[in-house]
């Protein structure tokens, strides 16, 4: 282990009083881990979470590699404007007074004002691929040049598809003598590209490579679709003032839709999604780091490198569809060390899912009712009546009947059921008899209706009493 204050290190005299306005005495452990090892010119393969310290872990080596030329000596890969922005400015304050030209390169900006930035000269570029591919193929990024290179959260860069763009950037470092390489996840794919793009690499990560989500506690809530809003007004309530909340959606549509919602409670909130235009979505989340909005709806992709210390609670209105991305969304609260809450809001069919992301990262994620409404405090919105609340991962719906095995067989239950409601055969799952009782499986579409009819007729000659299972 290193030396572990930053004073211990010998750091440059700019980098080292930058360090000392930030308040910054301790290094997190990543920086503990990689910055000594990087300074040396030695390839580094870092595991670390949003939020763990590994901005500066790869921002401090490079700039104290750089000097004030004007040529590009180092690039930094991000997979998002957002992130690319949130690196350039750590790395610009890191720096202090040492003089270096640090410019992010992404798209959805003007194109030529970039063009002009990067031909004043810059020493280095912080950026997105594609809007570095297509700048260097218009010769305003001369790659071969480039000594140093960083590739920031390598697994994001995966899930969007961006490695092949980042295969040809790389083929063409030829200058390259330094390569730096930062996931919190380690899919066999980044394994592999990191073997393909370092050399003899220091590797700073646990061994079991799992992610570590300290000091946040998770929970889920199996709530319908129609009471999702009445959940999310629960924990709205209970929170604290100078708390703030992210919400993730799976869809643009939804991220508009409910923050529409939000604001028709009253409820002081933000969207952001890749549909906006950049400099709308920059004024946005530095409206949100000051403390300007107290929740935040997004996208994972629009979120993707957000830094906000302020972030208590993270809600996923939407489950997401991948594993991974659960383990980034709760990483946006927890931040260097405080502690948070994560809320996932789980359908009966996505209960599978939910089990899925627990193991896949060894977490805790236990199923609870949402919070009780604090005293005094009025609902948002009422709860409603949605069966999507109580059935199965499959879409069924338990049904208890008072009719046992010695009055009735399972064929001619089915058969009467059947022909009574008129309903198909696969709105039918498994029947259960007992001596006394029978438990009779209905798909969700259509439990409210078999239920009247059950409640209705008579089962030769007697009363079915039927009662949902929850």
């Amino acid at each position: 282990m290193s030396s572990s204050k930053f004073g211990d290190w010998g750091l440059e005299g700019p980098i080292l009083e930058a360090i000392e306005k930030l308040g910054w005495e301790v290094p997190t452990e990543i920086q503990i881990e990689a910055i000594p090892v990087a300074r040396k010119g030695i390839d580094v393969v870092g595991q670390a979470r949003t939020g763990s310290g590994k901005t500066a872990a790869f921002g401090i080596p490079i700039i104290e590699s750089c000097k004030p030329l004007g040529s590009v000596q180092s690039l930094v890969l991000c997979p998002t404007r957002e992130l690319a922005v949130q690196v350039s400015e750590e790395m610009s304050t890191l720096q202090g007074k040492k003089g270096l030209r640090i410019e992010t390169v992404y798209g959805g900006t003007d194109l030529e004002r970039q063009a002009k930035l990067l031909d004043k000269g810059v020493d280095v570029i912080v950026g997105t691929p594609g809007r570095v591919i297509d700048m260097s193929k218009r010769g305003h990024i001369e790659l071969s040049t480039i000594e140093r290179f960083c590739l920031d959260e390598a697994d994001r860069m995966l899930d969007m598809g961006f490695f092949p763009d980042i295969l040809w950037i790389v083929e063409r470092l030829t200058g390259r003598k330094q390569t730096l390489l930062f996931s919190a996840t380690f899919p066999q794919e980044v394994l592999d590209a990191s073997e393909e793009f370092t050399n003899d690499p220091v590797h700073v990560m646990s061994e079991d490579l799992e992610v570590e989500v300290p000091e946040i506690d998770q929970f889920a809530i199996k709530v319908g679709r129609l009471n999702k809003m009445w959940a999310l007004g629960r924990i709205l309530n209970g929170m604290d003032e100078g708390d703030q909340m992210l919400i993730f959606t799976n869809t643009k549509r939804m991220v508009d839709m409910l923050q529409e919602r939000l604001e028709r409670h009253q409820i002081d909130s933000s969207s952001l999604h890749g549909d906006m235009p950049q400099n709308k979505r920059e004024r946005i989340l530095e409206k949100f780091r000051r403390g300007g909005n107290s929740v935040l709806v997004a996208t994972d992709v629009a979120a993707r490198g957000l830094d906000v210390d302020g972030i208590t609670h993270v809600v996923n209105y939407d489950l997401p569809d991948e594993t991974e991305s659960y383990v980034h969304r709760i990483g946006r609260t927890g931040r260097m060390g405080r502690s948070g809450q994560a809320w996932s809001f789980v359908g009966g069919n996505e209960l599978g899912m939910l089990d899925k992301i627990a193991n896949t990262w060894g977490l805790e994620i236990p199923l609870v009712d949402a919070p009780e409404l604090p005293q005094g405090s009025r609902e948002m919105v009422r709860h409603k009546e949605d069966w999507d609340e109580i059935s199965d991962s499959f879409g069924m719906v338990t049904i208890n009947l008072s009719i046992g095995s010695g009055e009735s067989s399972k064929l001619s239950l089915a058969d009467w059921i059947l022909k009574e409601a008129r309903v198909p055969d696969i709105a039918l799952g498994e029947i259960t008899m007992g001596i006394e009782e029978t438990t009779v499986e209905v798909h969700v579409k259509k439990a409210s209706y078999v239920i009247d009819v059950l409640k209705s007729r008579d089962y030769m000659g007697r009363k079915l009493k039927p009662a949902i299972i929850s």
